[in-house]
């Protein structure tokens, strides 16, 4: 007898708290894990919301991605044909990289995008702000130590020998100077970027500058 067990109201995605746009509703019959996925990865997977005019809202769990489109409230932007596939008792669905909202939903505004390593790396593209080369920490250009604040104006992507290198002095003292004026960055898509490291492929068209 199989072990996989079947579940006969919800699909086992993992399901983040205020992720959504629109709440999960339970289906019937259908099998919680796709053939030959692995759990974890499975509740891992995350699929781009975009509303109706295509701009980015939110990343989903697969559960809720395949309800919407299952209930008509979203549809197919870009397909992913080595995704996972969940099946039901009458019918195969494959898990889609991008989806989009058939019904506009207006966006609160939000003045300011919150600052985590995420973001900041997206911001920078992964380079040095001293020297170019491949990023791996992050860098308070005054220090914390001189009076420094924890913020967008003040922190900058950094690889790990500048980082050292400067320790707690300024860029006047070293000589240095940055190769960007480091700034907030404007615009919803920020916010998905916040709080997301490693993006689809098939997601960097629909998030503009920071994403590539």
């Amino acid at each position: 007898m199989s072990q996989r067990k079947k579940s006969r109201g919800h699909l086992t995605a993992a399901s983040s708290p205020g992720a959504s746009v629109l709440a999960a509703q339970p289906l019937h019959g259908v099998d919680e894990r796709p053939p030959g996925a692995d759990g974890g990865v499975w509740g891992r997977r995350r699929v781009l919301l975009l509303n109706s005019t295509y701009e980015p809202l939110a990343a989903l769990p697969a559960r809720r991605a395949v309800v919407m489109l299952l209930c008509g409230k979203a549809d197919v932007v870009h397909a992913d044909p080595g995704g996972p596939v969940i099946h039901s008792a009458t019918r195969a669905i494959a898990v889609p990289s991008v989806i989009r909202l058939r019904s506009f939903v207006r966006v609160p505004y939000r003045a300011r995008v919150p600052m985590t390593r995420a973001a900041l790396m997206h911001r920078d593209r992964f380079r040095c702000a001293y020297c170019g080369s491949k990023a791996d920490t992050v860098d308070h250009v005054v220090p914390r130590s001189r009076g420094g604040a924890h913020s967008w104006e003040n922190c900058v992507a950094a690889c790990a020998g500048c980082n050292h290198r400067k320790a707690d002095r300024l860029l006047s003292e070293l000589g240095w100077t940055l190769r960007a004026t480091p700034l907030p960055p404007k615009g919803q898509h920020w916010r998905l970027l916040s709080s997301i490291k490693e993006l689809d492929p098939a997601w960097v068209r629909y998030l503009g500058e920071g994403a590539a």
